[in-house]
């Protein structure tokens, strides 16, 4: 049951999923259908096995507490202390009126979207602990599949179908999938391109016909990413292919071990020769639009570059308590310079990790700093284990949460409700290779006598 309403999740999450904004129409979806989805499970299904995600939960956990805690109204006289709310309190005091109670958060409306949003990856994370080990087994093809369905609705919007999603505030003409922005359409993309190799040889066995489909869907991926527009879709799809490559290598050499070595070296040059052949020839036919834009784009005068000094000064403005989660877009136009007037908004700083530390200071500082050294302790093992083991989805959750890391420094991947669960997956395939190696004889939870 519980697998059927991951299923059911997953597919609220293709069709509405795909923006971070509060007020496009696919937050309704992917959250009412999170709710409700939650509730049917805790109701009817299974007791989840919470040991194994608990890891993920903390984190989650924290990261809910933190945004409840920025809601909390607090005395006039403490909030006029912290740092950054002179400039409202001298308005207050202008305009005449009393200093009322307030919130941590300046802008409280957006952080009460902020934690209103973590309900998909609370939901993902209880609804993928409640299934069997087989049923999780399948979950790397069913995230395949997804990237699939989302690549086809790029390779529409590519062709000229002037297809555009009533759920998402994508840009028209723009090839971007069921995603607002080609980024982060671009980065499922090169989710695709690490999930393939390790789909085909999932579970340590021979590929057969799953190795050439595993071949055609990365050429897919990496010429839809060529198509998308996006600059840094490109080195994330090669990072996702190369690393892919290394998760399952030693699957890959036990099929070729009854070749001569010769062939081993010859199936990989002949894997890039193939790729390398499909992009030149994506290139000759002005199809690279990828490549275009990072040779026609002046750095200079990219909105990242433009606005990090501003943004960095936010950060020491408001540090340590930070401005409040979710308030960028209006935070911003306080401190926005005439310089950087334009008829569109900067609606996020563009990387991720500084914008943490403005919205939550401190404290979602320290939440990232122990975040990433579980992930970084919880890789160690994990590829140390897996140097021996046809475990791979420890190895491979590693990676995907890697990707979205990197991507990170550069957009806001994480805050759409797809990368979201993808994360959450990703984070409890992690976490399965934190258990201990237990050499009992016992049976797991899910395994019959």
């Amino acid at each position: 049951m519980s697998f059927v309403l991951l299923l059911i999740l997953l597919s609220g999450l293709w069709l509405g999923g795909g923006a971070s904004r509060a007020d496009t129409s696919g937050q309704i979806i992917v959250r009412a259908a999170s709710s409700i989805l939650l509730i049917v499970a805790l109701l009817f299904g299974p007791r989840p096995d919470l040991h194994q995600a608990r890891p993920v939960l903390v984190i989650l956990g924290a990261a809910l507490l933190l945004a409840l805690l920025q809601l909390v109204p607090l005395p006039p006289a403490w909030w006029q202390a912290l740092p950054g709310r002179s400039f409202f309190a001298e308005a207050a005091t202008v305009s005449e009126q009393s200093q009322p109670w307030r919130p941590w958060s300046i802008v409280p409306g957006a952080t009460v979207n902020a934690a209103a949003s973590l309900i998909v990856p609370f939901a993902v994370v209880l609804l993928v602990a409640s299934t069997t080990k087989a049923e999780r087994e399948w979950l790397p093809g069913i995230l395949l599949i997804f990237v699939g369905a989302t690549t086809f609705v790029g390779l529409l919007q590519f062709s000229g179908a002037g297809f555009s999603s009533p759920f998402v505030n994508d840009t028209p003409g723009e090839v971007s999938g069921t995603f607002a922005n080609r980024n982060h359409f671009a980065l499922l993309l090169a989710m695709g391109c690490l999930l393939a190799p390790v789909w085909a040889f999932l579970g340590g066995r021979r590929p057969h016909w799953r190795g050439p489909v595993a071949i055609g869907l990365v050429l897919l991926f990496l010429l839809t990413i060529l198509a998308s527009g996006s600059r840094a879709g490109l080195g994330f799809g090669a990072f996702g292919l190369v690393v892919g490559l290394l998760t399952v290598g030693k699957q890959i050499r036990r099929t070729l071990s009854g070749y001569p070595r010769w062939v081993f070296v010859a199936a990989i040059a002949g894997a890039i020769g193939l790729v390398a052949a499909f992009v030149l020839v994506s290139v000759i036919a002005g199809r690279a639009v990828s490549i275009d834009r990072v040779l026609s784009t002046d750095l200079g005068q990219d909105m990242r570059s433009r606005g990090l000094p501003t943004v960095l000064g936010m950060i020491a403005t408001y540090f340590p308590v930070g401005s409040g989660l979710g308030g960028f877009d209006p935070i911003f136009r306080i401190h926005e310079p005439f310089a950087l007037l334009k008829p569109t908004y900067f609606n996020h700083a563009h990387n991720d990790w500084l914008e943490v530390v403005l919205d939550a200071g401190l404290p979602g500082l320290l939440l990232m700093l122990g975040t990433v050294a579980w992930w970084g302790a919880s890789t160690l093992r994990a590829w140390r284990a897996g140097l021996g083991s046809d475990n791979v989805l420890p190895k491979l959750g590693s990676s995907l949460v890697l990707l979205v890391m990197g991507a990170s420094i550069l957009d806001y991947p994480a805050r759409t409700p797809t990368m979201m669960a993808v994360l959450a997956i990703a984070g409890l395939w992690l976490a399965e290779g934190s258990k201990s190696r237990s050499t009992s004889a016992l049976p797991e939870q899910d395994q019959h006598l």
